[in-house]
């Protein structure tokens, strides 16, 4: 008596179309993504439509455009501002800053102010925009 014997099929996993799916993936990330360096951006800061109002005005540091600095809109010098900003918000329990700066000031200047505000303690720093009104269609 004679046995059949098993045929074995190898099934074949046909990659094909998976490699070209990622293929079109790859292109897609690669043709979607930005490669700009940092020093060629000009950066203007924003306006917004919706903003909320509080009544944070009474401790306010303004940045003017020269790079000046004026808390409670009196002259600070840079080396003077952690000891003032202590000193003014020594017995207050919210310690917000609200940080004015015009937008024209550079950004590093910003980033001293705030790197100051934090050594002087304070927890939040509020920078106000200028509400634009909503344009109708």
């Amino acid at each position: 008596m004679r046995f059949r014997e098993k045929r074995i099929t190898k099934s074949v996993i046909n990659l094909t179309s998976m490699v070209d799916m990622l293929f079109l993936i790859l292109l897609f990330f690669l043709v979607t993504s930005s490669f700009i360096e940092q020093p060629n951006i000009k950066l203007e800061l924003p306006s917004t439509r919706y903003a909320s109002t509080s009544k944070l005005e009474e401790r306010t540091l303004t940045i003017s455009q020269d790079g000046k600095l004026f808390f409670q809109n009196e002259p600070v010098e840079r080396k003077e501002l952690i000891s003032v900003l202590k000193n003014a918000f020594l017995k207050q329990d919210d310690k917000t800053l609200v940080l004015r700066a015009d937008k024209n000031v550079p950004y590093g200047a910003v980033v001293d102010v705030m790197d100051a505000a934090k050594g002087a303690g304070l927890r939040r720093i509020v920078a106000p925009t200028i509400l634009e009104p909503e344009k109708q269609p």
